[in-house]
């Protein structure tokens, strides 16, 4: 069976008869995980996330990382939803205003929002709570239904519209779960397995819970990169696992199912830990090229200009679209000093930015950055042994 194509539909029936029923463990159980092949990939992803997070440090000013990667996330993500959007579409929305150029730009940024809510409650806390949980999903999604509470939600396949999964169904049964999963990813007691391995676990127990009506998906991957911070494998939510998600995305759901079809998590654990490493290095990627890129920009500035500050150069790589309203506020100038900046960047003989004229302002796009997050990840990199 073909589970590649797997939608979410949620039918108001009480009392229908439900097939594809899965018995979800609580947490922790008694399989062994970590067997041979487990733990050698687990080493692997473990030497991939250290050098990441240690690169990361090395970027001056953290926010222009969460701020560039926590967009690429959110785009990448939300496509696995079918939720897609174009860069240029993206960068010409302004989150601060409110002001979005499509309905499927407001949604990614509904992510990024969301990815950073968690993260800011995460630093504050340490804890990666329901409550955090059930407040990212409702910044997702632009309400507060919480979990589900009625009946008939169903996973199926959405070429044959078989019933290829059904969740709990009551109310106090998805609560029941949930706190169990709330415990183990707060409980490092709990267990003794490598927090890689319970990552994977716990991707796989949330989203078979599926505890909304909607956002379960993109929850979820949030959830992943924030317990990694959690953990202290990574300082900054800066790991840009969906794109991996993305690229496999039919063999992502053949084992989320293979799991509670066949009990296969060997399987599913060794392609999450894949997607860990190779999303790592992909992330190494656009950071050494974005500090190389960053460099450059500074050394013209100040050799060819009077412009030069820290600032200024930050706010052309933490807003890729960059209008003179953020430089007023980044770099603290008058809106007519930040204008002139601005403008002799674009000029002729500087060419550090484009300007682009929209709607009522215009933008100022960093095109060399651009650029280079098109360009990286677009292919898949070979796992370093």
């Amino acid at each position: 069976m073909d589970n590649s194509h797997i939608e979410i539909q949620t039918i108001y029936q009480p009392g229908l008869a439900l097939e594809g029923t899965y018995q979800l463990p609580i947490l922790p159980f008694s399989q062994n995980l970590e067997t041979a092949k487990i733990l050698k990939k687990t080493n692997m992803a473990s030497r991939a996330l250290a050098e990441l997070k240690g690169i990361a440090r090395t970027v001056p000013n953290e926010t222009i990382l969460i701020s560039t990667l926590a967009v690429q996330e959110a785009k990448d993500s939300s496509e696995i939803e079918n939720i897609v959007t174009t860069h240029d579409d993206l960068y010409r929305s302004d989150i601060a205003a409110q002001e979005f150029s499509s309905s499927a730009a407001k949604e990614v940024y509904a992510y990024s929002s969301a990815l950073l809510h968690g993260f800011n409650q995460l630093k504050h806390t340490h804890l990666l709570t329901n409550a955090t949980i059930k407040e990212i999903q409702a910044i997702l999604e632009g309400n507060d239904a919480g979990f589900r509470s009625q009946s008939g939600t169903t996973l199926k396949n959405e070429t044959t519209g078989e019933i290829v999964y059904t969740p709990p169904q009551d109310i106090s049964v998805i609560e029941h779960y949930m706190g169990n999963l709330e415990a183990f990813i707060n409980d490092n007691s709990c267990c003794a397995w490598d927090p890689l391995i319970k990552m994977a676990v716990i991707h796989h127990q949330f989203e078979s819970i599926h505890p909304f009506f909607d956002g379960n998906g993109r929850t979820g991957r949030i959830i992943n990169v924030l317990y990694l911070v959690q953990q202290g494998l990574l300082g900054t939510p800066v790991l840009y696992l969906s794109r991996y998600i993305n690229q496999n995305k039919s063999k992502y759901y053949h084992l989320l199912q293979a799991v509670r079809q066949n009990g296969v998590w060997e399987e599913w654990i060794l392609f999450m830990l894949e997607g860990v490493i190779q999303t790592s290095y992909q992330t190494i990627d656009i950071i050494e090229k974005m500090k190389q890129l960053m460099q450059a920009y500074k050394q013209r500035m100040r050799s060819e200009t009077n412009l030069y500050s820290h600032e200024l150069l930050n706010t052309l790589f933490k807003y890729p679209y960059t209008k003179t309203e953020y430089v007023e506020r980044e770099v603290d100038c008058h809106r007519t000093t930040a204008m002139r900046y601005l403008n002799e960047l674009a000029s002729d003989k500087l060419n550090l930015v484009t300007k682009v004229k929209g709607g009522k302002s215009n933008y100022y796009v960093n095109h060399a950055l651009m650029a280079m997050l098109s360009d990286v990840g677009a292919t898949r990199l070979e796992t370093p042994e």
